[in-house]
């Protein structure tokens, strides 16, 4: 297996990685990295959510940026405010021994003030979701015409959130751009669109085998009850992994805030993630989860794109999702980093053949666990 430095990554980035306790680089970054880094190219590559994405288009975008060059010289899309600080702060990490290199991470819920302020600061690599980024570009907060690089991280969950003409609009405003680098766990028609309207036909491909496009590091299983069950089926579960943290996964805000007030009784820590939350309260909860304050978050599919918490050790899911895609995304939420995790789903005996379709659809295989009584 190869080193990040036999991939051809420079030796102080390489010594950022050590400091981090990244030593062996994964599938992805094995395959994208050398292909990033030695020429101008188009990409297309699709890898589950924890497979160390960042770091296979972040280290070559890195190592092409000028320091000397006070301007932006690369983009980097991605789908939630969470995920670009996150981003924003492996590059920052990433770089701790190199020359500086200036990221600013941008984003929807925040005050745009601040954000227009910070990029007069120079800036070489802007980390945005797409509704800002294009609020700020009309407002001249930023120039976007010395952009060599667009990356489209986790595009499938921009789409999913209803950014597809933002970033259509995005694309046309960099068309100097030699390198276009998209990323995705899924491959939805819009995304195909996507990409036979801005990339290249002949943009490098690297696809894992459709077995591989769930984590192989989650243990996929089924618990059967009847619907009413459910609640007492889960608080057995959360007891017996009273160390652990994890996400628990509704389809409905409804669903989700009885859920929680059902937790709260029985004295979890605990608390609800839906769309309708202000971006100060979606923070808050946030914070609580990330300090351990609170052990598990009942979220809805849209309000959880994008969450990176390192060591979830499980995924439940409450109500099974409606698409394979989802559950790919719920799933991913754990094992991340390398680590094992648990996606387990709560069902009837009637919902036992979607998770039939999951298995074909995904290349994954659930076992059937007892009920503790």
């Amino acid at each position: 297996m190869a080193t990040f430095k036999e991939l051809g990554v420079h030796k102080n980035l390489c010594k950022g990685l050590t400091d981090l306790g990244i030593t062996t680089p994964t599938t992805i970054q094995q395959e994208v990295i050398p292909v990033l880094l030695h020429q101008t190219i188009h990409l297309v590559g699709q890898a589950p959510t924890g497979t160390g994405k960042t770091a296979a288009f972040g280290l070559p975008l890195l190592q092409q940026i000028n320091p000397a060059k006070a301007h932006v010289q690369a983009l980097v899309l991605c789908p939630t405010r969470e995920l670009g600080q996150q981003i924003a702060k492996q590059f920052f990490k990433f770089t701790k021994y190199t020359d500086k290199i200036f990221t600013e991470a941008v984003f929807g819920g925040a005050q745009i003030e601040k954000q227009m302020q910070a990029l007069k600061r120079p800036t070489h690599i802007v980390v945005a979701t797409p509704g800002r980024l294009i609020d700020l570009v009309r407002r001249k907060a930023v120039s976007l015409q010395h952009v060599q690089t667009i990356v489209l991280d986790e595009a499938d969950e921009m789409l999913s959130m209803g950014f597809k003409k933002s970033l259509e609009t995005i694309l046309e405003w960099v068309p100097q751009a030699e390198n276009k680098w998209l990323f995705s766990a899924t491959m939805p028609s819009g995304i195909r669109q996507i990409i036979s309207h801005y990339l290249s036909p002949n943009a490098h491909k690297v696809v894992l085998a459709p077995g591989k496009v769930v984590n192989k590091n989650i243990v996929h299983q089924y618990v059967v009850c009847k619907e009413y069950e459910k609640t007492e089926v889960l608080l057995q579960f959360l007891k017996r992994r009273k160390q652990d943290r994890g996400i628990i996964f509704c389809k409905t805000k409804e669903a989700t805030q009885k859920l929680a007030q059902q937790l709260h009784a029985g004295s979890f820590a605990v608390a609800a993630l839906q769309g309708d939350l202000k971006q100060k309260e979606r923070d808050k909860i946030m914070r609580g989860f990330k300090n351990e304050r609170l052990q598990f978050i009942i979220a809805t599919d849209l309000a959880a794109r994008g969450i990176d918490v390192h060591d979830l050790r499980f995924v439940v899911h409450y109500q099974l999702p409606a698409t394979d895609e989802y559950y790919t995304h719920r799933s991913g939420r754990t094992a991340r980093a390398g680590k094992d995790g648990l996606s387990i789903c709560l069902v009837t005996t009637s919902e036992i053949k979607q998770l039939r379709y999951f298995e074909r659809t995904l290349g994954i295989s659930f076992s059937q666990v007892p009920r503790i009584r």
